[in-house]
């Protein structure tokens, strides 16, 4: 369907190998030499690219768990010393990004556009969208409530942007994202958003070689192939920020109290391995867990009101405590939500500061339903899916490049895959309060 101005309220609302003497002494024992985790993982790396399905993860899983054990100092120099070209530095570039530690020099990506080539120049920020856009949505059926929050923040990020935009044309996956993308292509967009579906972005990602660049929102099993990539407010990416917060923190032993839906184990998941690979200690058990220095909580507000009591009959004090941002979900009361002071969680940057194009949350909640209430997180979300279109070239390019986005600040690792650092909030007399200048 084209994209009309009428269609939605939002126009209010990224070696030397030293010169050889033969007459003295040795040259000094092998300064550049990597440590010996960085070596092996280097290993792993070279055949990376040829496994598949659950070898290829369990390879990943290996490298990830060998750079984590490195310290930053450690990490840092021998991610500097890699060679252009070496299959390792995507992963080792990830882990720095991960830790909010630069990058050397940006990744190998070859001459990878990501569909920019032919368009024209780039403004001086990088801002280069591309000249027609398709958006693949289910825009009916079951997920239709969803893709319209997606939807409209996508349009009010193209409203708000007043330099020269594409034209956008908006398709239905109701019946298949995979047809959808081939009409997209075959009526000339050069380039493609969405689908939103883990299923559906297998699905177009199994070609390795598309017609047209994508920028999936959400990640599958296959790796976007070269000049695509794939944004998600995934549960691993949030489990990946929370595990930061408290390494940069100094936590050693950490609490984890789990719900049992499958968001809140996939990011509780994420943090314990990433807490334990970079040698913190977790527990699950509250009964033991006397002497922990931080509570890392995947529940929902009115879980955690619950668990707060238990916490203190088990003479659990830490002074660090954090939550997913499912702890939002079932509170607004705050003499009921003053149980949860003091409490730290991520939420998007949009309800933290002000955003380019987009008035503030509680502007855009009153005027359009679908940014009000749990559906701001995919306005937020779609938002950022537009702002991708016009600076992905620059992400590529620039080894430390990142755009302040509605959900966070956005970057781009060697792999196509959107990273997201997010806003925080704390709650502060039962009522959360944005830490405006990061968490602290």
């Amino acid at each position: 369907m084209a994209l009309k101005h009428t269609a939605i309220a939002v126009l209010l609302l990224a070696a030397l190998a030293g010169c050889a003497s033969v007459d003295v002494q040795q040259p000094a024992a092998a300064t550049s030499a990597y440590s010996a985790a960085f070596t092996e993982a280097q290993a792993l790396a070279q055949g990376h690219a040829a496994l598949s399905g659950p070898a290829r993860s369990a390879n990943a899983g290996r490298i990830e768990a060998l750079l984590a054990g490195l310290d930053d100092a450690a990490l840092a120099r021998d991610a500097a010393r890699l060679p252009v070209g070496d299959p390792l530095y995507s992963f080792a570039g990830r882990a720095l990004l991960n830790r909010g530690l630069p990058l050397p020099r940006p990744f190998d990506r070859g001459d990878v556009s990501f569909g920019a080539a032919d368009r024209p120049a780039a403004d001086r920020d990088g801002y280069r969208p591309p000249l027609k856009v398709g958006v693949l949505l289910p825009l009916s059926g079951g997920q239709s409530a969803a893709a319209a929050s997606v939807r409209d923040g996508f349009l009010a990020g193209y409203y708000g942007e007043r330099r020269r935009r594409p034209e956008v044309r908006f398709y239905d996956t109701a019946a298949g994202a995979s047809a959808a993308y081939a009409r997209a292509a075959a009526e000339g967009n050069d380039f493609v958003v969405g689908p939103l579906g883990r299923d559906e972005v297998d699905a177009v990602f199994a070609d390795d070689t598309p017609r047209v660049p994508l920028l999936a929102l959400n990640r599958g099993s296959h790796t976007p192939p070269a000049g695509s990539a794939a944004f998600s407010l995934s549960p691993e990416d949030e489990g990946i920020s929370l595990a930061q917060y408290l390494i940069q923190r100094g936590a050693k032993r950490v609490l984890i109290q789990t719900g049992g839906e499958d968001a809140q184990r996939r990011t509780a998941g994420t943090a314990r391995a990433q807490l334990e690979r970079r040698g913190v200690q977790v527990t699950e058990d509250i009964a033991s867990a006397q002497g922990v220095d931080a509570v890392l909580l995947a529940v929902k507000g009115t879980q955690a009101r619950a668990l707060m009591p238990r916490l203190a009959l088990a003479g659990v004090t830490a002074a660090t405590r954090v939550a997913t941002s499912q702890i939002v979900s079932g509170t607004g009361k705050p003499a009921e939500d003053a149980a949860l002071d003091g409490i730290v969680y991520p939420t998007e940057a949009w309800a933290v500061r002000s955003v380019d194009g987009l008035p503030s949350q509680a502007s855009a909640a009153a005027r359009v339903d679908t940014a009000k209430g749990p559906a701001a997180r995919l306005f937020a979300f779609g938002h950022d899916a537009w702002l991708l279109t016009g600076y992905l070239e620059r992400l590529a390019t620039s080894n430390n490049g990142d755009v302040a986005g509605a959900t966070g600040r956005l970057s781009l690792d060697g792999f196509g895959n959107v990273l997201r650092v997010p806003g925080w909030s704390r709650f502060a007399g039962g009522v959360p309060v944005p830490l405006a200048d990061g968490a602290r």
